[in-house]
């Protein structure tokens, strides 16, 4: 056992296909597995296009992280696995509509066959700076000896 190591299974997630965690926490560090397009209310596949997929991947993503009160923005890495490469642009349409800039490293990578014969799932990276973004909108405000007096700073 890893005492480290806290599973992360959303309520409101599709449940795990198998021996694993829709997510791990190690620290800062959260690293989603992959999601496919599984309709969390139904276990079924959620539409058969690649948009339609991609719009229901992201909202699974979406659910894992605002199950720790993170958003599209704490992801750093995503893997995406696509069964058809040639369908490359428009899952970037989707996948885009969902990130603003900086947006994350990727890899994006064709292989033969995903589960329940989808045609997209994404994993990611995340980075949970909850706690430093606190850190940060205290310290703008200003420090408690000074009342915020101090043009940001302490005195």
């Amino acid at each position: 056992m890893n005492v480290f190591l806290k599973a992360i299974k959303p309520e409101k997630a599709p449940k795990a296909l198998g021996p694993y965690s829709p997510a791990v926490k190690l620290g800062d560090f959260v690293y989603l597995s992959g999601q496919i397009p599984l309709n969390p209310e139904t276990g079924e596949i959620e539409g058969t296009t690649i948009e339609e997929q991609t719009h229901q991947v992201m909202k699974n993503i979406k659910v894992v992280l605002e199950e720790m009160g993170l958003d599209y923005r704490h992801i750093v890495k995503t893997t995406i696995f696509m069964s058809d490469l040639s369908e490359f642009d428009r899952l970037n349409e989707v996948y885009g509509s969902y990130l603003e800039e900086p947006y994350p490293a990727r890899s994006c990578v064709q292989i033969a066959r995903l589960p329940k014969d989808v045609k997209v799932e994404i994993e990611c990276i995340v980075i949970d700076t909850l706690v430093y973004e606190q850190q940060m909108a205290a310290q703008q405000g200003g420090c408690s000896s000074c009342g915020g007096g101090c043009d940001g700073g302490c005195c």
